[in-house]
């Protein structure tokens, strides 16, 4: 089995080593050359994931020609750069099947990663790889369960096998729509539990914060199409409980800066930000109340401090737990 992996930050240099300790031949594919040449001779990501060594059947290069061996391609580039990414692929890609590995909603159109893919290359099968992982385990070889989503059963299932090593497993949905939006509305939720903890509200606040933002999360998603159940699984709740609770995540360090009132990294992607002002706008469209989600886009958009988004939350109405 060979695969094609566009992206070498931490996740799709993670994905690579996994793969290739799985058994697969892999081509790790940078759009920076430098950067490329660097990876290939030390055998390292010194930048993203140091100490991680690449297993020899791991090639890395900035030559786009070297993934027309490969018809699965794995997409690990964050979800805003995806649709341009595409299209400076200029339909190469097309024919093969596609995997998203971003988890966002595109922030310019409103779409995910599987119907992206589909819009850029319609002769592709598309399909999406998420759930709660963060790359350092990946590549360490910790164990590690996925959502994998894709429309086509057959191709699925042999997706399913080609991608699934004794300690990446993947468990299969073709419920690519409530994959994508719990991979990407749990961003949000780990802003906003990140803001609870810099602010100093204590875990039981953060408790109540994740357990409101799941619901939040179900709501969209079923009035998007989604089943309930898939929420429920890895893509959804597994996803949100590790992303809201590790300091490994990105977005909730991001918020607890935020909480704290402190600067964060500008380098440092933070796929929730874009998201939850993606989210607000699909939820608008189909006449849903996302209240955690407007917090956390008021803040990124500094139109509220903390204290305000505090009792934006702490004084809505008294309801029934829905």
């Amino acid at each position: 089995m060979s695969i094609g992996v566009i992206g070498s930050g931490a996740f799709g240099t993670a994905l690579a080593v996994a793969l290739a300790i799985g058994g697969a031949r892999v081509t790790l594919w940078s759009r920076d050359a430098e950067s490329a040449r660097l990876i290939h001779e030390t055998r390292e990501n010194a930048r993203y994931l140091p100490g991680v060594k690449l297993p020899e059947t791991v090639s890395v290069t900035a030559e786009m020609v070297a993934l027309a061996q490969h018809d699965t391609v794995l997409l690990a580039m964050p979800m805003q750069q995806m649709s341009q990414a595409l299209k400076d692929w200029d339909g190469r890609l097309d024919g093969r099947v596609l995997v998203s590995c971003a988890k966002g909603i595109d922030l310019a159109t409103g779409l995910g990663g599987a119907e992206i893919i589909r819009r850029a290359c319609p002769s592709a099968i598309p399909a999406l790889l998420t759930g709660p992982s963060f790359a350092a385990d990946i590549a360490r070889g910790l164990p590690t369960a996925l959502t994998l989503a894709c429309a086509d059963r057959h191709q699925g299932e042999a997706l399913q096998a080609a991608l699934s090593t004794p300690v990446l497993r993947l468990y299969l949905t073709d419920d690519i729509a409530g994959a994508e939006l719990g991979g990407a509305l749990k961003n949000v939720v780990a802003i906003a539990a990140g803001v609870v903890i810099g602010a100093g509200l204590g875990d039981s606040a953060r408790a109540a914060l994740i357990t409101r933002g799941f619901a939040e999360m179900q709501r969209l998603a079923v009035a998007c199409g989604a089943q309930r159940e898939t929420l429920a699984g890895l893509s959804g709740l597994g996803d949100l409980i590790l992303t809201c609770t590790s300091e490994q995540s990105r977005n909730f360090r991001f918020g607890r800066a935020l909480g704290l009132g402190e600067a964060f990294d500008p380098a440092v992607t933070v796929e929730g930000a874009s998201t939850a002002a993606a989210a607000v706008a699909l939820a608008r469209r189909h006449g849903v109340e996302l209240p955690v989600s407007e917090m956390v886009a008021a803040l990124v958009a500094r139109k509220i401090d903390v204290p305000e988004a505090m009792d934006l939350l702490l004084n809505r109405p008294l309801k029934r737990e829905t």
